[in-house]
C-alpha cells in the first residue's frame, strides 16, 4: 500500500472548491479580468531573480527538480506572480496593456505541514500589468473586499495594509532600521541576525516572541517617505475610505518576496490560527524589468490560498457545493439485454441526461441496491418484454412509482433533470 506524500491532500470530492472556484472567477470575469495558464515547472533562475535569493520562498522552501542536463536548473513554482509575469515579457509585443490576468492551479513549498500550511497547495494568481497609478491599487484591493465580504459572505477577516514606497525611501528607512537593530542586537534570534545584513526588511517576518516584541517599537517606513511617496500613502488610504472599504495600517507588514514596492497588503482570517493570511499581494513596478523587459511595467497583484479560503468557509460547505446531477442508472436484466442497455444509455447521454450503466453480472435486486447507493434518482430495467416492446420500466428511487415509457420518448421523460 503506499500513502500520499507529507503536506500534501487528496480531494475526493470537488464540488466544494469548483462552487467557489466558480464565484471568484465570475468576479473576476466581471472587472475584465482573462483566465490563463503558466507552465507548473519554471527556471530556478527564475524565482532567484525576482522573489530574491535571501527570501525563505528561494532559500529554503523549493523543490528543485534533478535535470539530465547540467545547464538547466528547474524547479516546481512556489507562487505564480514571477512565470506570469515571465509569460508577459515573452510575448509582450502582442499584448496590450493593461494586461488583466488571473489563473488557478498547484503551487509547491517545502514547509513543515500544519493546518493551513501544505507542500502542495493551490493559489489564484491575479495579475494586472500596466496600471501605474495608486488609484488602482486601491480599485484593486476593493474588488477583492467585495469578492470575500459580499459575493462569498465572510465575515471573520481583517483586511490589513501598508506602503513600502519606492527604492529611495526603502533605503532611508533600512538605514534607521539598522541602527535599531544594531542597537538590540543582543536579544535578536540568529535568524534576525543574519537577515540584519542579508535581507533586512525579512527580519519583520520573524516569529520569535522576543524578536516580535521588539519590532513593535521599530522604526516605521511611512514615517520615512519622501514627499511624493508620502502623497501616494495618503491618496490611497483617502481613496480606500471612499470605496468604504475597511482596513488597519500594520506599519511591520513587508509581505515574503523582494518584488513588492509602494502598496503591501493582506485579508487575515481571524479564525484560521497560526497560518492566517488567505489572500495577500500589492505592487511591483520593477518586476517586469528584473526578468528582461526592456521597458518598466507597472503592476499589482495578489494570491488567494484557496485551501485557507476553504477553510474559512467550510460553514458554508452545503452552500457553495455545486449539486450533485440527478442520475438514471440503467439496469439490463440479463446479459442478452445489455447491448440495449448501452444504445439507451448513449441517445441519453447526447441529450444531456446524467447516466451509468450496470453491466456486471448480478440479480436485479442487487443492481437496484447498487443504483440506491450511488444515489440514482431514476433507474431505467430493461428485462425481456421491455426489450421485445421497445419500451424501459422507469422506477423512481424516491416515490417508488414505476412507469413503463417508449425508448423513443426517453430523453423527453428526462428532460426535466438534465
Amino acid at each position: 500500500m503506499f500513502f500520499r506524500i507529507k503536506g500534501t491532500q487528496d480531494n475526493l470530492d470537488s464540488r466544494f472548491v469548483q462552487g467557489v472556484l466558480q464565484i471568484v472567477m465570475q468576479h473576476l470575469a466581471n472587472y475584465n479580468f482573462q483566465q490563463i495558464s503558466t507552465p507548473i515547472i519554471e527556471s530556478t533562475t527564475l524565482f532567484e531573480r525576482g522573489l530574491g535569493i535571501a527570501t525563505d520562498v528561494v532559500g529554503k522552501e523549493m523543490f528543485t527538480v534533478e535535470s539530465k542536463s547540467d545547464r538547466e536548473q528547474i524547479c516546481l513554482r512556489p507562487e505564480m506572480t514571477a512565470g506570469t509575469v515571465r509569460a508577459f515579457v515573452e510575448q509582450q509585443g502582442s499584448l496590450v496593456l493593461p494586461w488583466k490576468v488571473f489563473s488557478y492551479g498547484p503551487v509547491f513549498r517545502y514547509e513543515r505541514p500544519q493546518k493551513g500550511r501544505y507542500r502542495q497547495f493551490h493559489q489564484v494568481s491575479i495579475e494586472s500589468l500596466g496600471t501605474s497609478s495608486v488609484m488602482y491599487d486601491a480599485f484593486f484591493i476593493s474588488m477583492l473586499d467585495t469578492l470575500f465580504a459580499e459575493k462569498l459572505s465572510i465575515e471573520n477577516y481583517v483586511l490589513q495594509i501598508n506602503f513600502l514606497g519606492q527604492q529611495e525611501d526603502r533605503d532611508i528607512f533600512k538605514a534607521h532600521l539598522y541602527e535599531f537593530l544594531t542597537t538590540h542586537e543582543a536579544i535578536l534570534c540568529a535568524t534576525c541576525i543574519q537577515r540584519k545584513d542579508t535581507n533586512i526588511l525579512r527580519v519583520f517576518d520573524c516569529k520569535n516572541e522576543t524578536c516580535s516584541n521588539l519590532y513593535k517599537t521599530a522604526p516605521q517606513i511611512v514615517d520615512h517617505l519622501t514627499p511624493d511617496s508620502k502623497r501616494e500613502w495618503e491618496l490611497l488610504c483617502q481613496q480606500l475610505h471612499q470605496l468604504s472599504v475597511t482596513f488597519t495600517h500594520n506599519p511591520y507588514l513587508v509581505r515574503g518576496l523582494d518584488y513588492y514596492n509602494k502598496t503591501v497588503f493582506e485579508f487575515i482570517g481571524t479564525t484560521l490560527g497560526a497560518q492566517n493570511t488567505f489572500c495577500g499581494g500589492g505592487r511591483y513596478d520593477t518586476l517586469a524589468t528584473q526578468l528582461g523587459s526592456k521597458e518598466q511595467v507597472p503592476a499589482v497583484g495578489a494570491g488567494i490560498g484557496v485551501e485557507r479560503l476553504l477553510m474559512l468557509l467550510e460553514d458554508q460547505q452545503a452552500k457553495f457545493e455545486i449539486p450533485k446531477r440527478s442520475l438514471v442508472c440503467i439496469v439490463p436484466c440479463q446479459a442478452q439485454q445489455n447491448g440495449t442497455a448501452l444504445l439507451i444509455a448513449d441517445s441519453l447521454q447526447a441529450a444531456g441526461v446524467c447516466v451509468d450503466v450496470l453491466l456486471d453480472e448480478a440479480s436485479l435486486k442487487s443492481k437496484i441496491r447498487k443504483a440506491n447507493k450511488l444515489q440514482a434518482m431514476y433507474v431505467a430495467v430493461i428485462g425481456d418484454d421491455e426489450q421485445a416492446g421497445n419500451y424501459v420500466t422507469i422506477k423512481n428511487m424516491i416515490t417508488g412509482k414505476d412507469d413503463k415509457v417508449s425508448q423513443a420518448d426517453l430523453a423527453d421523460f428526462f428532460a426535466a433533470i438534465r
